[in-house]
């Protein structure tokens, strides 16, 4: 990838038909139709021209903060910008995730893009539309409610010869007005008194046009974070502790002074790194160089259950009642029976396929960096403070990783490759080793959940107390991540809340009171169990204990665990119809769980959970086959229905939905960091197993349409119902209940052999 300089203008001169994708022209100049307004905080979001241009061949190119992850959302966000202003898609370019470039519309996470970056595009299109048909009027000599725009043509409705193209009308030139923007990030709201299209009307969205960034990713063409080369660029590697980021008491530059290539070994306060002229010499000098850490300081935990007792007994900084209704003391005294069960979820990984890289060339007070980051603009600002330099001074340019899951809010590896660069004043690429992201990824936190509920007499659920406790997210905005960390800046809050959602609050129970604690991380920051959010963060142990528990009193009440659900999923009907199209596509039979005892090594079984998640509503049925000789699960099939609102784009929602469904399969039965007070111990793939290719089970996916709906998140409301639903169907399958994750063989043979006794 070579670095190139040209202006905007240029670009959009020299386009023919663009599609939708990313920006490989490097270092871009701001053009004409973007080239007032930039601030510290991105270009200016009342400037329509920030949003979007338009050339003389018609091709509109979008600036969007937002990133495409592999989920497919630049395809979906450019479908939302070609219907509001009626032009073909494959005329539509998105410039994405360019600091220089884009409004900052905030992170890519939460499965929310589509939910709140896409209004914010169509209401910046609907503007410029409006503006185009004011020109289009004066130019046409005809009032603007009497034009109509047939892929980016505007004539006059009942005289067709009458028209004029977009490009003729505005191309090259600026839009020059002022829009209405309020609120920042993925909280702003663009326009909105400008009327947008009726759903009823479109053409574009709702269809399932292929994502475009494919074709480059099938053939190799596709230039990830990892592929970014640039004139003159040297390599790094970090060299980092086994445990906590401890001071390096000595560094041995001897140890490395015969290893061909070594340009240098870094050392700034704790931070330490190699550069050299090739790759191959920096993995070789960061293995070689011997440096001796501090002991350190922090108690370190000696494993997952002290993990757990910490949880369970530890003060929270912070309680959210997420709902309190009644009187849950005077319902439990009249309850008839009483269930009571904690539920144990580990730390797990976010389990990249391809480890993070970045590119950074800080020259002076000025820095370009080339990375995966889901946040450029808090990427951005971060580097700006750990170098101590303002943010307008750093260019950063989004270049897609190879996986993300939430893992890259938290863009360690731009800091460490700022850091180097800093230190030899040349583009440096840094690409962690795979034991380095095993290691220091943060993790999605362990967490602790307890439910008591209360039946009377006649059988239904009165009393429902659910508390879960859970580790913030350490790496959090406004915390420092390692390199800044190690260079001495500190926390500056306990981190940011690990989600409230999936603790049973969809259902309407007259005595309710669910709760979520933030028990403090007393290592934040400072040791391989960091924390960060994993997709869907907190909802699935969440979902795992609350539905687990749904599902054991329906069948000590031998009730079908459907109809059970049914009668509770009364606040809105949305999730009681998700359930319902759910079982009707599983072919699901009424009969209380477990099935009838089985006489074979093999039982099957099935089993439904439930989930809201950001008012996304998942159903899932879960068929599998426990062998009760070795203990291992077979998920044989997933059938999932999935009601986010208006759907955009509904192949590529497919395609996340699979996603979700295989990776929370892989959650459920295989994934769980180890560790003791040396470190963690599971630092490659054969130490931490994910899916396999064998394991997949088939998958069947309902999809309800509301398009009278805004369009709400697809990237990760479908995970969260799997591990539920696995555990219950385990149950059914076998009689025995599991209330820690993974489900191993282990745990499945030790639950039989309890039930046995």
């Amino acid at each position: 990838m070579e670095t190139k300089s040209i202006s905007r203008r240029d670009l959009l001169k020299s386009t023919g038909v663009l599609v939708v994708g990313f920006s490989f022209f490097g270092s871009a100049a701001r053009a004409l139709a973007q080239g007032e307004g930039l601030s510290v905080d991105g270009m200016d979001p009342t400037v329509l021209d920030s949003w979007l241009a338009i050339a003389k061949d018609g091709t509109v190119t979008v600036f969007t903060g937002k990133v495409e992850l592999g989920t497919g959302v630049v395809t979906a966000l450019g479908q939302i910008v070609a219907e509001e202003l009626d032009v073909p898609f494959n005329k539509v370019y998105m410039d994405s995730g360019d600091t220089d470039t884009a409004v900052d519309q905030g992170v890519t996470a939460a499965a929310r893009t589509i939910e709140r970056g896409g209004p914010q595009l169509r209401q910046a299109s609907a503007a410029a539309r409006q503006e185009l048909l004011k020109l289009a009027s004066a130019r046409l000599d005809s009032p603007a409610d009497k034009l109509t725009v047939v892929d980016g043509v505007v004539s006059v409705v009942g005289n067709p010869a009458k028209k004029i193209a977009y490009g003729d009308l505005l191309g090259g030139k600026r839009f020059n007005i002022k829009i209405v923007a309020k609120g920042v990030g993925w909280d702003m709201k663009v326009a909105p008194e400008i009327p947008a299209k009726n759903p009823k009307d479109y053409k574009i969205v709702g269809k399932s046009i292929p994502r475009v960034d494919l074709p480059g990713k099938f053939t190799g063409e596709f230039v990830y974070s990892q592929d970014v080369r640039v004139p003159g660029m040297l390599h790094g590697r970090v060299v980092r502790p086994a445990t906590s980021l401890s001071a390096p008491s000595n560094v041995d530059e001897s140890s490395v002074k015969n290893i061909p290539g070594l340009v240098k070994v870094v050392r700034d306060g704790n931070f330490v790194g190699v550069v050299a002229e090739t790759e191959w010499a920096a993995i070789q000098a960061a293995r070689a160089l011997k440096v001796t850490w501090s002991e350190p300081t922090l108690k370190m935990p000696s494993g997952p259950d002290e993990v757990f007792d910490y949880l369970k007994n530890t003060k929270s900084f912070k309680d959210n009642v997420v709902k309190n209704t009644g009187n849950l003391d005077a319902a439990f005294s009249q309850a008839q029976k009483k269930y009571e069960a904690t539920y144990y979820w580990p730390f797990q990984l976010h389990g990249m396929i391809g480890p993070p890289c970045a590119v950074a060339d800080v020259r002076g007070d000025k820095a370009t960096i080339w990375t995966g980051t889901q946040g450029p603009f808090r990427t951005r600002d971060a580097i700006a403070d750990m170098l101590k330099i303002p943010s307008k001074n750093v260019h950063l340019l989004y270049r897609e990783g190879s996986g993300s899951y939430g893992r890259l809010e938290s863009d360690d590896v731009a800091e460490d490759a700022a850091l180097m660069s800093r230190a030899v004043g040349k583009p440096v690429r840094v690409q962690w080793m795979r034991e380095d992201e095993h290691a220091w990824d943060p993790k999605g936190p362990a967490q602790y959940s307890t439910v008591r509920a209360g039946v009377d007499a006649q059988g239904n659920v009165i009393a429902w107390d659910y508390m879960d406790r859970s580790f913030p997210w350490s790496e959090s905005e406004g915390n420092p991540l390692l390199g800044s960390a190690q260079i001495g800046m500190k926390p500056t809050t306990q981190g940011f809340f690990n989600g409230t959602g999936g603790g049973g609050q969809i259902y309407t129970f007259e005595n309710q009171k669910v709760l979520a604690a933030g028990i403090p991380w007393v290592q934040q920051g400072q040791w391989p169990l960091r924390t960060s959010n994993l997709r869907a963060p907190g909802d699935l142990a969440r979902v795992f204990a609350s539905e687990s528990t749904i599902d054991e009193i329906a069948a000590d009440l031998h009730v079908d665990p459907v109809q059970f659900r049914l009668r509770y999923l009364t606040s809105d009907k949305r999730i009681s119809e998700v359930l319902i199209a759910t079982a009707k596509k599983a072919g699901w039979t009424d009969r209380p769980a477990p099935a009838p005892a089985s006489s074979g090594a093999k039982a099957a079984g099935r089993g439904v959970a439930v989930a809201n998640r950001a008012n996304t509503m998942t159903a899932a049925v879960a068929e599998i086959e426990v062998d009760k000789t070795t203990g291992e699960v077979t998920v044989k099939k997933i059938t999932l229905a999935h009601d986010c609102g208006m759907i955009v784009n509904p192949d590529g929602l497919k395609n996340q939905i699979e996603g979700n469904i295989l990776q929370g399969v892989s959650r459920a039965l295989l994934e769980e960091v180890q560790f003791d007070s040396t470190g963690q111990k599971n630092l490659n793939w054969d130490s931490y197993p994910v899916i396999r290719f064998e394991q997949v089970p088939e998958v069947e996916i309902v999809l309800i349409n509301r398009p009278e709906m805004p369009a709400l998140g697809g990237g990760e409301p479908s995970i969260v119902p799997i591990t539920a639903a696995i555990a219950n169907a385990i149950f059914d399958a076998t009689g025995a209940r599991l209330r820690r994750v993974p489900f191993t063989p282990q745990r499945v043979l030790s639950a039989l052999n309890e039930r046995k006794a």
